[in-house]
């Protein structure tokens, strides 16, 4: 593993060069290297401070393989601009694996908190629209203020503990503690309420922010959440249900907030806050199926929903509207496009053989054994997220062209090849879901 963290490191000269089939090939052939060290059931250590378990194996290969995708998103750059670009996803990656490496917890809140400065350079240099800059401030306030806490409390259990490791704190957690560690992870995913600055840096961001921001950077408050209950365990029982009521009720109601959207990039942003409040649900369960339910929706809704906004973005880059009411009928001129749309929407609705299916049926059957109350908001969000996927679906595939576009360019080769590469994982990864099983 410190050989291929090596690797990533150098990738960051060769970013000089500004060639992404270059860059995209040479990640490919890491993926590649890092999926061959499959079957880590233990922590295979790199140093004292860094190490990786199923978990961490799992987040890293998401990280890689979505960095893949947005740089074959991404070709349509500006010349001027590209090697810049391209040196911000390297150091950005490069800051998301070593997070997810981390056994030390004050490491994990370094990397975590310097993953920032690539994503807001992501948004105010690419963003299309002047209102970017109000998006990057909603994203750097939100984090910060709920930061501080989480700093002051790694403090407080390094001077209780007398140590920084995840698996050798023991102490005698409390409420203000409780809340200082989680609630940085619960913005971060974010949870109803604090999801307002998600809205805004997906609308404003470009095609290769908005894809490593669903599919990399939510997952960052999931997977700090897991680590964190590892050691508050006992005292988080009682105050857990607090979370999962707002959870539940946030489903729905964002769910309903979906089919009032009219813009595709707002559509797909709420429905990643309905998935992510059903994990945050799952975690806080703190049962088996809760914790493999969540990793396995985690790395579902990362690709599922970076193929949506790839596909937003294909439709954006030929009408220049991200509007339902002027993208519809796009089966009469792109009738192939359409059928990504399609396998798109049905992966985001949870539909067999795809991941999402196997990560749903476990979290609802993990909420239902903390509370059969939970059954009716869990059928309620369940069917609205069925609801807006259709209706996203039907909406920009069906209906009358929009006569203000005159024509519209043939999609690619490449555009092909990169939905191809989200869907294909999604809906293969499910025959080895065992391997997800060694985590626990």
């Amino acid at each position: 593993m410190m050989s291929t963290l090596m690797y990533m490191l150098m990738l960051i000269p060769m970013s000089f060069l500004g060639e992404w089939w270059m860059l995209s090939s040479a990640l490919m052939l890491c993926f590649i290297i890092m999926f061959s060290m499959g079957g880590l059931d233990y922590y295979c250590l790199l140093s004292y401070s860094m190490g990786m378990d199923t978990l961490s194996y799992s987040m890293v290969l998401l990280t890689i393989w979505i960095v893949v995708l947005l740089l074959i998103a991404s070709v349509n750059i500006n010349y001027s601009t590209r090697v810049s670009f391209m040196v911000v996803i390297m150091v950005l990656m490069l800051v998301l694996v070593c997070t997810f490496v981390c056994m030390n917890i004050f490491m994990f809140y370094l990397f975590f908190e310097v993953s920032l400065i690539p994503t807001l350079f992501l948004i105010f240099g690419w963003g299309y629209q002047p209102e970017r800059l109000m998006a990057g401030y909603y994203l750097l306030f939100y984090t910060l203020f709920v930061s501080l806490p989480l700093l002051l409390c790694i403090f407080y259990l390094y001077n209780t503990c007398f140590t920084s490791f995840y698996f050798l704190m023991n102490f005698n957690c409390n409420f203000y503690i409780y809340m200082a560690l989680i609630m940085a992870f619960l913005v971060k995913m974010p949870m109803v309420m604090f999801h307002f600055w998600l809205l805004s840096a997906h609308v404003e961001a470009p095609v290769s922010g908005s894809m490593i921001l669903a599919g990399i950077l939510l997952k960052l408050g999931g997977y700090g959440l897991m680590r964190v209950y590892m050691f508050m365990y006992e005292y988080s029982v009682y105050y857990n249900y607090i979370f999962i009521s707002f959870g539940l009720y946030g489903m729905f109601i964002v769910g309903m907030l979906c089919m009032i959207q009219v813009d595709i990039k707002t559509l797909i942003a709420y429905s990643s806050v309905a998935h992510m409040c059903l994990v945050m649900c799952g975690i806080m369960t703190h049962n088996m199926w809760g914790m493999l339910g969540s990793l396995m929706l985690m790395i579902g809704h990362g690709l599922c929903s970076s193929a949506l906004f790839s596909l937003a973005n294909i439709i954006y880059e030929r009408s220049y509207s991200r509007s339902l009411l002027i993208n519809k009928g796009m089966m009469m001129v792109m009738p192939s496009l359409s059928l990504m749309w399609f396998l798109a929407s049905v992966n985001n609705m949870a539909s067999p053989p795809s991941l999402n299916l196997m990560g749903e049926v476990m979290l609802i059957n993990s909420i239902l054994s903390w509370s059969m109350s939970s059954c009716m908001f869990l059928a309620m969000s369940s069917f609205m997220g069925c609801c807006y996927s259709i209706y996203m679906y039907s909406y920009i595939n069906h209906g009358y062209f929009y006569s203000g576009s005159k024509c519209l360019p043939l999609i690619s080769l490449r555009e092909y090849l990169l939905i191809t590469f989200h869907l294909f994982p999604l809906n293969i990864v499910f025959m080895s879901i065992d391997f997800l099983l060694l985590w626990l």
